[in-house]
Formats: structure tokens, C-alpha cells, sequence
């Protein structure tokens, strides 16, 4: 439930940050903790019989059609298979290679193992042990899971209602210079795209929201040494062209900007990722 929680709170508060930068550690932690708990029920209640212990697991208890009888500890097996390609594709080798879409997917699949944990602890609470309290507690973890998600999908779903973009517009009204604070930026959507729209250095910069490696909102972190950097993992890139500092190789789509008075106008169409771009410069009556 902590773990799970980790992601749906960042989106709430950046207060929860530092869990998240760390969250990879948890998950790995977890595969072996749950290991560690298949090799001792493994063990304990099927080591003794005629049949090895994992044909033992299937075969011991085949009443798949009912729900009170149903085998609950078959459901802790495919979480455990989750697990452990989670925990073994972790390092960010493994993103890169097996592109970001696919390592996303995978990692998705934790939901799946949640509610297969969920049932399995359930379900055996219910068989084995007459005391509500575990019963309980999983439940308020549910509801916990189920809400904190909720949360912050209305709130993002709010965020990506106020799209800017309503016609053909070459050029939009992103909003006034005093709004966004120096070294930091101000978050818009065009045309269903979120945007970080930066101040550093007596200038504004637009670029892409989204970072590279795991799509963590560049808006909400902050320009340093030059470089915007993302607030989960603090990869960085440059904000004239969007591109990563050397050796790295990573490049985000980067937006024309222009100034009229205090007012930022952006292009609603993105450049090509790493695309030089000339930052509207603010005068020096707007830097007062």
C-alpha cells in the first residue's frame, strides 16, 4: 500500500518527492520480502507430502469454482512472477532497451499484481483465520489505494480540461512574466499536450512537459546549473533546444516564444525534440 500510494501522492504534493526518487529500491526490497514469503508457506504447507512443493501449490486444492474453498495461495504466484520481472528490469538499462512503452507496461502490470495480493490475503484471512482484523486492514487498504488514485486523476483531469488552444490559433496567451517565479516554470496545456513554460536568466523558454525517462512533469521541478531538471529522477536538459548536456542523449520537442509586454505568447505547434529555439528575452521594466 505505501509503494503503490508513492505515485498518486507526488501528483498531490511534491512533498512526497524524495519517496518517489526511491521508490524503485522499495519495489525490489518487496520482491524479496515476498520471496522470502513463498519459500517459507511453501515449506511449511507443502513440504511434507508426496509431491514436490510447487506441484503441490496447483494440485493440492483444485476448487477453482468456488469462492470461500477457492485456492488463495495460486494467487500469490503470478504476483510473485510480477514481482521479479519489476524488480530484474528495474535499472534503467532495461528501460532503455526495452523502450519506454514496453518498460512502462510492464511496470503497469503492478496493478495486476495488487489485486491478485489483495484476493490472496483476503481469501486466506477468511480460511484460516477467524479474526477480522486482517480482513480489515486490507480493506481499508483498498479503499485507501482506490481513493488516493482518484484523487489525482480528477485533479490531472482538471489540469488537461484547461487546454488553451480552442481554434486554429498559431500563437496563445500562456499567461503574464510575474506569474512564474525565477527558475521555475508555469504549466499549460495545448492541444492536449502539457507545456513548462520557464524563467531563467532574464529570459522564458518553452518546452515539453514531459521527461524522457519515466514522463515526470518537468514543470514541477526546477532549473539547475543552467539545466532543467526533473523533479522524480533529475535528469536534465537544456533549455534552448531541449536536448540532455553531453555524454547523455535525451531530447524533449522544444516551442517558438515570443513576448507581448508581460504577456507569454507560445506556438501551439512543438519543434522537433532538441530543437534550438531563441528565448523571448524580458525587458528590463518586466524584471523590476
Amino acid at each position: 500500500h505505501v509503494i503503490l500510494s508513492i505515485g498518486p501522492l507526488t501528483r498531490l504534493s511534491p512533498k512526497f518527492y524524495p519517496l518517489l526518487y526511491n521508490r524503485r529500491h522499495m519495489g525490489v526490497t518487496m520482491f524479496f520480502l515476498a520471496l522470502q514469503h513463498t519459500r517459507l508457506g511453501l515449506q511449511w504447507y507443502h513440504d511434507f507430502g508426496n509431491l514436490e512443493p510447487l506441484v503441490s501449490l496447483f494440485l493440492s486444492n483444485t476448487n477453482y469454482l468456488t469462492f470461500i474453498r477457492f485456492p488463495f495461495q495460486v494467487l500469490g504466484f503470478v504476483p510473485l512472477v510480477i514481482l521479479f520481472l519489476m524488480a530484474a528490469t528495474s535499472h534503467d538499462f532495461w528501460l532503455a532497451n526495452l523502450t519506454a512503452p514496453v518498460w512502462k507496461g510492464l511496470h503497469m502490470s503492478v496493478y495486476l499484481a495488487y489485486a491478485l495480493l489483495t484476493g490472496h490475503v483476503l481469501l486466506g484471512a477468511l480460511q484460516t483465520n477467524k479474526h477480522p482484523v486482517l480482513t480489515l486492514a486490507v480493506g481499508v487498504g483498498l479503499v485507501w489505494i482506490v481513493g488516493v488514485h482518484l484523487a489525482a486523476g480528477i485533479r490531472e483531469f482538471g489540469r488537461d480540461n484547461q487546454d488553451l488552444v480552442t481554434g486554429n490559433e498559431e500563437f496563445v496567451d500562456a499567461g503574464s512574466i510575474a506569474e512564474i517565479p525565477e527558475n521555475r516554470a508555469k504549466i499549460v496545456t495545448l492541444g492536449g499536450e502539457r507545456v513548462a513554460i520557464f524563467k531563467y536568466d532574464g529570459k522564458i523558454y518553452a518546452v515539453s512537459n514531459v521527461c524522457q525517462h519515466q514522463n515526470g512533469p518537468l514543470g514541477e521541478g526546477k532549473i539547475v546549473d543552467g539545466c532543467i531538471t526533473c523533479p522524480w529522477h533529475g535528469y536534465q536538459y537544456l533549455p534552448e533546444n531541449g536536448a540532455s548536456p553531453p555524454p547523455f542523449t535525451e531530447k524533449i520537442p522544444t516551442f517558438d516564444i515570443k513576448l507581448e509586454g508581460d504577456r507569454i505568447l507560445v506556438k501551439t505547434i512543438p519543434n522537433l525534440p532538441g530543437t534550438s529555439v531563441s528565448p523571448a528575452v524580458i525587458a528590463m521594466e518586466e524584471q523590476r
